[in-house]
């Protein structure tokens, strides 16, 4: 940052206005490093930077949502984007979950019965749950989108942080009408703190976001956007990139390792092959959003999870035997210590 930033670098620059659409080399690294590897055609035209990856979220719901408008989610869903969607006064309508992903024939049942104007979807190690959409159902729903005539949200921010399995292209790369558009962050990959994201889409609806970013911030801070298009210039990105993976890769092997070895017999968890969480359905009838006070107050316990009710829209205790485990900023050794002292705890409760 230092050199970056001396007045003879790009100091002046990354202190002064910018462009709308966000900073040229950039945009240039985005389509080059992050989108053509994962078989995905785009120019720096049809990319727009974002301050942090739901910025795009809302940016696409000032331009397309009206009030009443239905948005097909999840279930499970991410809540932050619950949130966005009702605050425009959308009505938010579940699509069943397997453990393959979104279902593409409830998918299309909903939207024949429904008419959305949006479909959201997390394709890539899903939040909560950890899941990945297969290949065939990455092609079904990019299709779907484009016979029924809706816009396909593809929200992506976990895709980059892939440890095993194999690398799938995202739904935007089947995409052959522009319904499909694509929100990523560099908050995984790059630094959250920098609050940086982007939107991939066609042209059309890149022009229609420029005017909703325009009212809304002018454009994207330009000290961040200059730091992260040096970090991969400079050719920082990979050995990074290997290192997170490696070390999110441990800690996801030593949670999935302690949940099978300390949580009640019965239990199911999620196995992501990337991402920064699993997923856990505990047997019998127990209420996870009333068991993580007592679990965060007990000093014999001291742990946290997110209760799983609060991800399901539809209500009426829906995932309430569920939690969200997150091990991606927990060191080995504390991951086995606190799913060792959660496991004990919850098998005094089921």
């Amino acid at each position: 940052a230092n050199d970056v930033l001396r007045v003879d670098k790009r100091g002046i620059e990354a202190l002064q206005y910018g462009s709308v659409k966000g900073l040229p080399d950039l945009r240039e690294v985005i389509v080059n490093e992050l989108l053509a590897p994962k078989g995905i055609d785009a120019g720096p035209e049809n990319i727009l930077i974002t301050s942090g990856g739901l910025e795009g979220i809302n940016l696409l719901c000032q331009v397309f949502i009206d009030p009443g408008d239905v948005i097909l989610v999840e279930s499970p869903t991410f809540v932050h984007c619950v949130e966005i969607f009702e605050m425009f006064q959308a009505k938010c309508i579940s699509v069943a979950m397997d453990e393959h992903g979104m279902v593409p024939e409830d998918l299309e049942e909903k939207i024949r019965r429904f008419s959305p104007k949006v479909v959201y979807v997390i394709p890539t190690f899903h939040n909560p749950t950890g899941r990945t959409l297969s290949l065939e159902r990455r092609m079904k729903i990019a299709e779907l989108g484009s016979r029924y005539d809706v816009l396909i949200l593809e929200d992506d921010p976990y895709r980059d942080i892939r440890y095993s399995g194999e690398d799938l292209k995202p739904i935007r790369a089947f995409d052959r009408t522009g319904h499909t558009v694509l929100a990523n962050s560099f908050s995984k990959i790059f630094s959250p703190g920098s609050r940086l994201g982007y939107v991939l889409a066609s042209e059309r609806v890149i022009e229609k976001l420029l005017d909703a970013k325009t009212a809304t911030n002018s454009h994207t801070s330009m000290l961040p956007q200059v730091l992260c298009a040096e970090f991969f210039k400079r050719g920082y990105y990979p050995a990074h990139h290997r290192m997170i993976c490696d070390l999110y890769r441990e800690r996801r092997d030593a949670m999935i390792e302690s949940i099978d070895r300390h949580f009640p017999v019965g239990t199911k968890r999620t196995f992501p092959d990337g991402g920064l969480f699993t997923w856990a359905e505990l047997p019998g009838d127990v209420n996870t959003t009333e068991l993580l006070a007592e679990a965060t107050s007990d000093p014999e316990v001291k742990v946290a999870f997110v209760a799983g009710e609060g991800f399901f829209i539809e209500g009426g205790g829906m995932g309430k035997n569920c939690m969200r485990l997150s091990f991606g900023a927990v060191p080995p050794e504390k991951i086995r210590i606190g799913a060792e002292r959660l496991g004990r705890f919850l098998k005094k409760k089921v």
